[in-house]
């Protein structure tokens, strides 16, 4: 995909999709995450440090995930994330929040195609 085609996220969907993917991919390390978005978003999201570490520290300082460190499948120290019971609740919520503000988007652009 050229940088063009890329999609751009809205305000607010990194974190439904972060909380979604902990919730499908159990704990992840940020990069093992990003990678893992990557490729289900078939190249057209790419997250860089810059955007998915401020989304983890804004998601576990609300208690919807938590950090621990442990060890990669490559040896070296890293945080992995976990999505909290508060986590799953929010993910709900999220989700419902989401699928309301898609319907009413599909409904303002009509049958153009």
């Amino acid at each position: 995909m050229s940088g063009g085609d890329r999609i751009a996220l809205l305000q607010g969907t990194l974190d439904l999709i972060v909380l979604r993917a902990l919730d499908t991919m159990g704990p992840l390390h940020a990069y093992a995450l990003a990678a893992r978005l990557a490729q289900v978003a078939d190249a057209q999201l790419t997250l860089n440090q810059g955007t998915l570490y401020p989304a983890l520290v804004r998601l576990e300082q609300k208690g919807w995930i938590a950090g621990r460190w442990g060890t990669t499948e490559h040896g070296r120290e890293a945080r992995y994330y976990a999505l909290t019971a508060a986590g799953r609740r929010a993910l709900k919520g999220e989700t419902a929040r989401w699928r309301r503000l898609a319907g009413l988007v599909e409904r303002l652009l009509g049958d153009e195609a």
